[in-house]
């Protein structure tokens, strides 16, 4: 069987996907939780990890980068955001304005993901044919 890294996008932009989604829920958590006392928000690191996979090594191309990342180097990660501040008496530091655009962006985003995945899918038809 021929080494083939066919699918070396589709995972990418699938792993990308799903730290969007869990982006998107625990977007929605911080915003169930904006009249909690002391509850801080939360997001996810998943940009950075990509970043810092696909850069490297600059004498490599992009085809070659997304070939040998392993799924264990982009893994997304859930942390507090800024676990210290909060601008409320209550001790909560949610912002639901903030929250509601960074819902709005995340969603553009990932549906701009599965037009992409989709894309990719459209075109490996189109060779198989």
């Amino acid at each position: 069987m021929i080494n083939s890294s066919v699918f070396s996008y589709v995972d990418v932009l699938s792993k990308t996907a799903d730290a969007a989604w869990k982006r998107n829920e625990i977007i929605g958590n911080n915003i169930s939780n904006v009249d909690t006392p002391e509850y801080k928000r939360q997001d996810i690191d998943f940009e950075s990890q990509l970043r810092q996979a696909l850069g490297n090594s600059r004498y490599e191309t992009v085809d070659a980068k997304v070939a040998h990342l392993s799924g264990t180097e982009l893994e997304a990660r859930v942390y507090t955001d800024s676990a210290n501040f909060s601008y409320r008496l209550d001790g909560n530091n949610v912002d639901i304005d903030t929250e509601g655009v960074t819902l709005a962006a995340n969603q553009i985003k990932y549906n701009g993901l599965i037009d992409s995945i989709k894309q990719e899918f459209a075109n490996l038809k189109m060779v198989i044919k």
